[in-house]
């Protein structure tokens, strides 16, 4: 058996998907109850796509080593794929409360906490971990991460200097740091991170972090070109590192806009005033966390964040496919109304009490044909923001997961055109069902964009959503630090400081007849 082990485990790690699947096969067919095939045969479905088949072997796999929590683990995020959201935090919160005062098992289930959008939930996780091994740069980093989110930005600060004290190449770590504040020429940590590149970094990683952290605090303190010089080396050395294709993505956003045409849209069914879910949708750093936070502060709605049920219920009910263009082609035809009910008990699983519930994941744009069509009482709001501002602030984050065209300022224009125009699609296709809010008119105007927003999901007036720096609510996005404030228009035309090493792209978009 440890034969077949090996070369399930090989196979696993070469993309050999079917061998790996007639491998694990092999070692269940002789050992049914080898909770150790169950769990290799949980990975090997979640990376064919087929998350029922990987919820019923994880299941397996916990009935026959119930108190295991590595598997008590992988049993819980087999739940989370299918949409399982209840019994998924459940399942979490029992295992946190016997779990052994065990470092390394807190992180693991903070994290799941985290990946579930529980917030305070992880932050009293980590303080049993801290209390167990209050040096360890693990916890400490961990720990900042859920302050940060939470808006504790002090107390993350402190363990963010701790961490980095502990251990010194933590690079993620200092570029978290950089974000916490604006930095000053009293108060900055320039000199320490320009020392740490000139002694030279290990690791590609760790040199890509601190690159981004040095911009970031250059930006701060006015000094453009140290600060794009940076940021540049710091994006092509991601991109180098990357194996993406922007002509992919492109294709698909074609192949959206044939799919779902005039014929589609004939069933979309006309928008119900009932209350529902509210997506916000747009490319990054157009302002989608800021307009969450303003709707999640009137006392009628609640914020689940950047979650991916949609697309998991997508790929739940399509079942497994070979290329995105499969997908597209089989979301055409899939039964609507089990989409949406699929999609429904996800977010009502996460334990919210408000039917009005705001699912902020921006690459939803994608999909809005299928929200419309398979979630009547859906509201739909498309953040815009003028050309270069989007793009620029896009090309100036260090994204930790997705986005992968956002480190070359060619793919970025290239991508940029092919979101425009598959909105544009979205909005010929069924008019009146989206509203856009353009970014700098709700940082000029806000109570009159404020009454638009709130008028268009079909709530009351509330003066509270004018103060939404004072929404005390977790946010892990790239905002988490700036939405703790008030409204600020500095960001408007933050380009144009940097106008001539983004010809490149300023270029590609007046070309494409975009105004800048």
């Amino acid at each position: 058996m440890l034969t077949d082990f090996k070369e399930c485990e090989a196979k696993l790690r070469s993309g050999d998907l079917p061998g790996a699947e007639a491998a694990c096969a092999r070692i269940l067919g002789s050992q049914p109850d080898a909770p150790e095939g169950h769990l290799m045969m949980t990975r090997i479905k979640r990376s064919r796509g087929d998350f029922d088949g990987m919820l019923s072997h994880a299941r397996k796999a916990d009935a026959l080593t119930p108190f295991r929590p590595d598997v008590t683990l992988a049993f819980i995020e087999a739940l989370t794929f299918c949409g399982r959201t209840a019994e998924a935090i459940e399942r979490l919160s029992a295992l946190a409360g016997r779990a052994p005062d065990d470092a390394a098992l807190l992180l693991r289930i903070a994290e799941g906490f985290i990946q579930l959008g529980l917030f305070e939930e992880a932050g009293s996780v980590y303080a049993k971990a801290r209390a167990k091994a209050p040096a360890d740069p693990d916890v400490l980093y961990n720990s900042a991460t859920a302050a940060i989110a939470l808006g504790d930005m002090d107390r993350a600060e402190g363990w963010l200097n701790a961490a980095i004290k502990a251990r010194p190449g933590d690079y993620d770590a200092y570029y978290n740091r950089s974000t916490l504040k604006k930095q000053t020429p009293d108060h900055n940590h320039i000199g320490e991170m320009e020392g740490l590149l000139k002694a030279g970094i290990p690791d590609h990683k760790g040199a890509i972090q601190l690159f981004y952290a040095l911009f970031k605090e250059y930006e701060d303190l006015g000094d453009w070109d140290a600060a794009f010089a940076h940021l540049q080396r710091g994006a092509n050395l991601r991109a180098g590192m990357m194996r993406y294709r922007v002509d992919d993505d492109v294709a698909a956003m074609a192949e959206i806009e044939a799919t779902f045409g005039a014929a589609f849209a004939r069933g979309i069914p006309a928008a119900s005033p009932e209350p529902g879910p509210i997506f916000i949708v747009g490319m990054p750093r157009t302002g989608t966390t800021l307009v969450d936070r303003i709707l999640s502060s009137h006392n009628a709605v609640e914020s689940l964040g950047e979650i991916n049920d949609f697309a998991l219920a997508l790929t739940r009910h399509t079942g497994p496919v070979t290329s995105k263009s499969e997908l597209i082609r089989a979301t055409a035809t899939l039964d609507f109304d089990a989409l949406g009910a699929s999609y429904l008990e996800s977010t009502r699983g996460r334990g919210r009490d408000s039917v009005w519930l705001i699912d902020k994941t921006p690459a939803n744009f994608l999909y809005l044909g299928l929200i419309a069509r398979a979630l009547p009482t859906a509201r739909i709001i498309h953040l815009e923001r003028g050309a270069m501002d989007s793009c620029f602030a896009i090309y100036k984050t260090l994204f930790r997961m997705g986005y992968p065209y956002s480190y070359r300022l060619e793919d970025l224009a290239a991508y940029y055109l092919a979101y425009r125009s598959l909105m544009a699609h979205w909005h010929g296709l069924m008019p009146g069902r989206i509203l856009d809010v353009r970014y700098e008119q709700l940082v000029t105007e806000p109570e009159t964009e404020v009454r638009r927003l709130l008028d268009h999901c079909g709530l009351d007036w509330q003066a509270d959503c004018l103060n939404f720096h004072s929404n005390r609510t977790p946010s892990a996005t790239a905002s988490a630090a700036q939405i703790r404030q008030p409204l600020y228009t500095s960001s408007v035309g933050h380009w144009r400081h940097f106008e001539e090493q983004l010809t490149p792209l300023s270029d590609r978009l007046n070309e494409a007849g975009v105004s800048l």
